[in-house]
């Protein structure tokens, strides 16, 4: 195969004119989809150039998706799309409908400037820590959802820590890493005390918290609240169609129990706000209209993906708390 490389090498970075020949090797047709790249000793000899520098730019050309490899084989060409100058790695926890609000904004905001590959762990460790290896080299920005994970830190600390962004769940072990998150306890306390007048119409708040997935930092903003404005509460971890206490506003993160709550409230001839009140997490377009509209605490996820996006383009290495606000409808 005739050379790819140009000569002479003028004033570029000898790593970045080596991407460039090969961007143009398959922009021109003089590479497709499978082709093998020359091996590192053969650039180097024909450049008169270091490996290191060969390598940085097959890794440069691996984060962006063009080219992969294979372990004692070399360098092969993933894709003839070049039109992507960034790739970004996505984990999320799970997909749902804020989740892809999240998702949608994000891609919005980027356009044609960067290719964005999303992947989902489901609150399983072990499929975090794998898809977090199965990334490593791949990729220009690696956005992390950690979830609850306490040793999350343990398992990012292969991938460049300058390329890594934490996406709205966070802790102290990950406060050295840029990104967009939810303060919960915070958001909690603040979303209640807006609701106080609301409130204190009832006597006695529950939150119904599994534990599993939510943030433990519910739990801490929830009690603040109960504490300093002197409310009787309770927190347990399920709702198993228990009868619902009157006067009493429950508090919601899990839409299963909102589900179950909505179902009981009708077995036992009670109505929702006015007989007692509920407070779910999240909005979503749904709760605009059940039962006449469902109170909530929730963040903002459209603008969590337009900020992140905006973050990434300009590899701001900000934190930033993403806005929460009480949504009051007929539910409280």
């Amino acid at each position: 195969m005739p050379s790819i490389f140009k000569t002479p090498i003028k004033n570029a970075p000898k790593y970045s004119y080596i991407v460039g020949c090969v961007e143009d090797a398959i922009s021109e047709h003089k590479l497709s989809k499978g082709d093998r790249l020359p091996s590192l000793n053969k650039v180097c000899m024909e450049l008169n150039v270091s490996r290191d520098t060969v390598l940085i730019a097959y890794n440069e050309l691996k984060k962006r998706g063009i080219v992969y490899s294979i372990l004692g084989k070399g360098y092969y060409i993933k894709s003839s799309e070049v039109n992507f100058e960034k790739r970004f790695f996505l984990l999320f926890d799970e997909l749902n409908s804020f989740k892809e609000d999240l998702y949608t904004a994000l891609l919005k905001e980027l356009g044609d400037k960067a290719e964005v590959d999303i992947y989902f762990h489901h609150f399983n460790r072990k499929m975090f820590k794998k898809l977090v290896n199965d990334s490593k080299g791949n990729y220009s920005k690696y956005i992390i959802m950690p979830t609850k994970f306490k040793d999350a830190r343990i398992d990012i600390s292969s991938l460049p820590p300058e390329d890594v962004y934490i996406l709205d769940q966070t802790h102290a072990s990950l406060a050295a890493y840029p990104g967009i998150f939810q303060n919960f306890s915070k958001d909690m306390f603040q979303a209640l005390v807006k609701g106080l007048d609301k409130l204190r119409r009832y006597k006695h708040l529950k939150l119904i918290f599994p534990g599993a997935k939510e943030p433990e930092g519910m739990i801490l903003g929830f009690k603040q609240f109960a504490e300093t404005y002197r409310f009787p509460y309770s927190i347990q971890t399920d709702f198993l169609e228990e009868e619902i206490t009157q006067h009493t506003v429950y508090l919601v993160p899990n839409d299963r129990h909102l589900v179950s709550i909505i179902e009981q409230s009708k077995r036992q001839s009670l109505s929702i706000g006015k007989d007692f009140g509920v407070i779910s997490y999240n909005d979503t377009a749904l709760k605009k209209i059940v039962e006449n509209g469902i109170t909530t605490i929730s963040t903002d996820f459209t603008a969590m993906g337009t900020i992140l996006a905006q973050m990434l383009l300009t590899d701001s290495k900000a934190q930033v708390e993403n806005e929460c606000e009480l949504i009051l409808r007929n539910s409280l």
